[in-house]
């Protein structure tokens, strides 16, 4: 495994696994799966309503806690200071555990400066390891740093091939927050898995377009939660630490970037209305 140091000294690893749209009823046995495959640093989320089943599979596994990595985050309907504080002690209740490794504001709507306060109080009782944001636009991200007492140590943010966050990516670098990617597939936007790239790139390396993709992120800096169901996807998305890409197949990845999202903006009030409505 690669690690990425945190700008409080903590290590997290590249790798991880994602718990997104992982119904709550599969949870527990698709993290014990991602868990025997190797699988340490585990991403849910109190919007992913599945947080039981990663705390199941936490007490279940037989690991020490201390071998994982695990990171939640902070929902909308949980923004403010005293819904937020209350928010992750029954995050901390329902994953089993005394502490996070990583605690994010979900996104940057409601009072998420109450929010990122019960945050830094939580980080400094001991609960949380280090603490930062997703979806975050760097103008955001510059407002709540500057005024933050304990400076976000992470921005989880869409990251894929085909949004490479080239601009997010240069402010996150030059104030020292680590950039994580959700959706580091695109959900398999743009035939993403037959990608000509992709394929001609991972060929030369006996990997699949998907491992070539994940490559190229961990290679670019950023950190990854790909998410599978599937056992044999989880393996395949966890073997990408024994072969590298050069310098000239990182430049005609990088030239696959359309740089903006394939999903929603957060400047469109369309998509602000959508959020509001997921309690």
């Amino acid at each position: 495994m690669e690690y990425a140091t945190l700008n409080n000294g903590v290590k997290m690893p590249m790798l991880g696994y994602g718990v997104y749209q992982t119904p709550p009823e599969q949870t527990e046995s698709c993290v014990l799966d991602a868990i025997r495959v190797g699988y340490r640093s585990i991403d849910t989320a109190q919007a992913y309503e599945n947080e039981e089943g990663v705390g199941n599979a936490l007490a279940k596994c037989g690991l020490p806690r201390e071998e994982f990595f695990i990171t939640t985050k902070v929902w909308i309907s949980n923004a403010g200071y005293e819904k937020a504080k209350s928010s992750i002690e029954e995050s901390l209740k329902k994953l089993q555990t005394s502490y996070l490794d990583l605690l994010l504001i979900h996104q940057p709507f409601g009072d998420y400066y109450g929010t990122y306060r019960a945050m830094e109080e939580a980080y400094k009782d001991g609960k949380v390891r280090a603490i930062g944001v997703s979806n975050f636009y760097p103008d955001r991200l510059l407002d709540i740093h500057h005024f933050a007492e304990i400076k976000p140590a992470v921005n989880q943010v869409e990251t894929h091939v085909f949004q490479q966050q080239k601009t997010t990516k240069k402010y996150l670098e030059k104030y020292d927050v680590q950039i994580e990617s959700w959706g580091p597939f695109a959900e398999g936007k743009n035939d993403y898995f037959n990608n000509s790239v992709l394929k001609e790139i991972g060929g030369a390396h006996g990997k699949s377009a998907a491992q070539t993709a994940l490559r190229f992120l961990i290679q670019s800096g950023v950190v990854v939660i790909p998410k599978s169901v599937r056992k044999e996807r989880m393996e395949e998305n966890f073997n990408v630490f024994d072969f590298s890409l050069s310098d000239e197949e990182m430049r005609r990845i990088e030239a696959l970037d359309g740089g903006k999202s394939l999903f929603f903006s957060h400047y469109d009030p369309e998509t602000v209305e959508w959020f509001m409505t997921i309690a």
